[in-house]
Parts: structure tokens; sequence; C-alpha cells
């Protein structure tokens, strides 16, 4: 279960992060995404671990790899 945990927290610090540099809000990621806005504030929060499905929407609504997501360096 720590592992759903640190995955968790890595995914909603990189969204975040990846968000800000963006230069977005959390409503304009997710209209880039198609998804609601607060299930990008909960998966910001760690309070919702995103489907694959939701990852790679919000990855390709930033631009960024899932790896980078992820927290990997490729």
């Amino acid at each position: 279960m720590g592992n759903i945990t640190k995955s968790g927290e890595v995914i909603s610090e990189s969204v975040r992060l990846c968000r800000q540099d963006n230069g977005w809000s959390q409503l304009e990621l997710a209209d880039r995404a198609g998804l609601d806005r607060k299930t990008v504030n909960r998966i910001e929060n760690g309070r919702f671990q995103p489907s694959v499905e939701t990852l790679l929407a919000v990855s390709e609504a930033l631009g960024v790899s899932v790896t980078k997501l992820l927290g990997k360096k490729k």
C-alpha cells in the first residue's frame, strides 16, 4: 500500500507543477483533458489515483509524457 501512496504523491506533484509551468488553472487543464475540475483538484491533492485513461488525457493535455508524470527521468 505504501507504493500506491508514494506514486500518488509523485503524480499529484507532477501534474500540479506541469500545470503551473503552463500557467493554467485547474479548470483550464480539466477542459483541455476532458475532465471535471474537481477531478484535477483531487489528483493534485492526492485524493484520487487516476486511471491509465485519465493519466493519458492529462499527459496529452499538458504536452508531457506519462513517464514524466510518474516521476521518471525519461
